[in-house]
């Protein structure tokens, strides 16, 4: 059993590695898209993995980057397996991803989904990942993919993007 954890923290350790092609400062992990790993019967390491939305172009491509990831590390067989029993959502993202977004440029999402519905219902601005004020105003609605909002600080007077919450 000890062997067992051991296989799957490593897993784990491994999966830190794999970068989201959107936001390559973002690990798979980061984003919250891994629900889970488990060895089955067979001794396959089994990766469930849920794409930020069903229809992500990338999925296939995150798939093959895990594997890949696997195999150079030695942890085969390895399955990944789509998993859509829950849709995606910006609260299963790990704080230290939220961190890691800010610092790259982009504003994390402020709340929980299920609280704040969309970012249109921030009304004390959105916090500017670059000089921290939130004398914000939202420029568009939909900014480079549908999960972020294009905004412009006031203060600073640069454009960011706001990754809203889902």
């Amino acid at each position: 059993m000890q062997m067992i954890r051991h296989c799957i923290d490593q897993c784990w350790d491994v999966l830190q590695t794999v970068s989201d092609p959107e936001i390559p400062v973002l690990s798979v992990v980061d984003l919250g898209m891994i629900r889970g790993v488990e060895i089955n019967d067979q001794q396959e390491i089994i990766v469930r993995l849920t794409p930020t939305y069903s229809g992500c172009p990338a999925t296939d491509m995150l798939k093959a980057q895990i594997v890949e990831a696997f195999t150079a590390e030695a942890l085969t067989p390895v399955k990944v397996m789509v998993d859509l029993s829950e849709a995606w959502t910006t609260d299963w993202m790990s704080e230290a991803g939220k961190k890691k977004l800010q610092v790259y440029g982009i504003a994390p999402p402020e709340g929980l989904a299920h609280q704040c519905g969309t970012h249109v219902h921030l009304t004390n601005g959105v916090e500017c990942p670059r000089c921290k004020s939130r004398h914000t105003r939202l420029l568009t609605e939909f900014s480079s993919t549908a999960c972020k909002a294009l905004y412009k600080c006031q203060d600073c007077l640069e454009p960011f993007d706001y990754f809203k919450c889902i």
